[in-house]
């Protein structure tokens, strides 16, 4: 927000008003912490804590607490957590989500779920230097198991899925106080 220092006292005062009604994101982004689908991401609050506020992440909260792993994530990790955002999530053929989310499916909704999770905090910067030591690419061990490829794409970076599918990272190094979330607009697929 810009202040017009030349306005009055009461305005700038008025304008700082709304700030705060508005709910504090921008006394939050101020202080530095990112904002993800509309909600300030505190670093003092867990990976489930801050998810459940993003309004771009409805769909993997309801997914998570589908596949009973709320109480996973909200442990104290590290974990590093590919965030698929709603659109990403709306990307699938029509149906796949309400089908996983039944009780039937939670055994193939928690692999793909936990695919998105890599054990131990990983920084941009610490991929882009693991990167570097191996030709442009860094490959992880997710906890389902499989592994995920970290890769440059275009000014930004990329993950590629055991199936040749490709997610851009589309916010970075969102710090939780039990790990990461990079924000990701395609949900990989084991």
């Amino acid at each position: 927000m810009i202040f017009n220092l030349n306005a009055s006292p009461k305005i700038r005062a008025s304008i700082l008003a709304v700030a705060i009604v508005a709910g504090g994101s921008t006394i939050a982004y101020a202080k530095g912490y990112p904002m993800v689908g509309g909600a300030a991401m505190y670093p003092t609050k867990n990976i489930v804590q801050n998810a459940v506020n993003s309004k771009d992440h409805t769909t993997l909260v309801a997914a998570v607490k589908a596949a009973g792993l709320v109480e996973s994530l909200s442990g104290p990790g590290p974990f590093t957590v590919l965030a698929p955002t709603n659109e990403a999530f709306a990307k699938l053929p029509a149906g796949t989500v309400d089908t996983l989310v039944k009780p039937e499916n939670k055994a193939t909704l928690t692999s793909i779920l936990t695919y998105h999770v890599i054990p131990g905090k990983l920084s941009a910067a610490a991929i882009k230097a693991n990167a570097a030591k191996h030709k442009g690419k860094a490959t992880y061990k997710t906890v389902n198991g499989e592994s995920v490829t970290f890769m440059k794409s275009g000014s930004g970076w990329a993950v590629k899925d055991a199936k040749g599918g490709t997610a851009k990272i589309t916010i970075a190094d969102v710090n939780q106080s039990n790990g990461v979330i990079h924000v990701i607009d395609t949900v990989l697929m084991p």
